[in-house]
């Protein structure tokens, strides 16, 4: 229902278990795939990979009631491009199916922060190396940044920034430009690795509740 609100997004099929899900795919050929993990038959972990091996170009966003490793890293591994909480606001998951037909990873904050601790802890592929000082940016894509490291969505920022969303996405696609990174979790490392990122309880407080849209 949430979707077919959307007049951008087009439902195209809809499956009860993973196997379906995996032969719904090749006959819809959808762009993206909200993706539940725990499902009879085919799990969404080993659905996932049989789609993304099939159909490189779907784009697979997994939803799960538990954000825990056990289920991040896997997931990831079978090729989802984002993973979201089933507690994300209606506005947060329409964003993210757009962000995925986009080429983006969508992630609900907490999931993006864990993401964001372990890479900077590891320092392995994928991490991006930081330039020395972050001196192309402005002040407002400085605070940007340092939201971005919190995990905080675009909406989020948005609204302890007091602009609107397009203009968070316009500061976001600009700091990308400047700092060569590729994904919103590079950036959020960056922060992280610059000192820039401010305690994601310290602005939990400050966000109103936007559930309601």
């Amino acid at each position: 229902m949430l979707c077919e609100s959307a007049a951008d997004v087009e439902i195209v099929g809809e499956a009860r278990n993973g196997a379906e899900a995996v032969r719904l795919v090749d006959d819809c050929r959808p762009d993206v795939v909200l993706m539940d993990l725990r499902m009879p038959v085919l799990d969404g972990i080993a659905a996932t990979a049989a789609i993304v091996s099939a159909r490189p170009a779907t784009r697979v966003v997994a939803l799960t009631t538990f954000d825990d490793d056990d289920h991040l890293y896997p997931a990831l591994s079978a090729g989802a491009c984002g993973l979201l909480t089933k507690d994300a606001s209606p506005a947060d998951l329409l964003d993210a199916v757009r962000r995925a037909a986009a080429g983006e990873s969508p992630f609900s904050p907490p999931v993006l922060r864990r993401l964001v601790d372990r890479a900077v802890r590891a320092g392995g592929p994928g991490t991006p190396t930081p330039p020395a000082g972050l001196p192309e940016l402005t002040e407002r894509e400085r605070d940007v940044l340092q939201h971005l490291g919190s995990g905080l969505s675009n909406g989020d920022i948005a609204t302890l920034m007091h602009i609107s969303v397009t203009t968070v996405k316009t500061h976001v696609a600009s700091i990308m430009d400047k700092t060569g990174s590729r994904s919103r979790v590079q950036l959020a490392v960056l922060a992280v690795r610059h000192g820039l990122d401010c305690a994601t309880d310290a602005t939990a407080d400050e966000i109103p509740n936007t559930d309601a849209r």
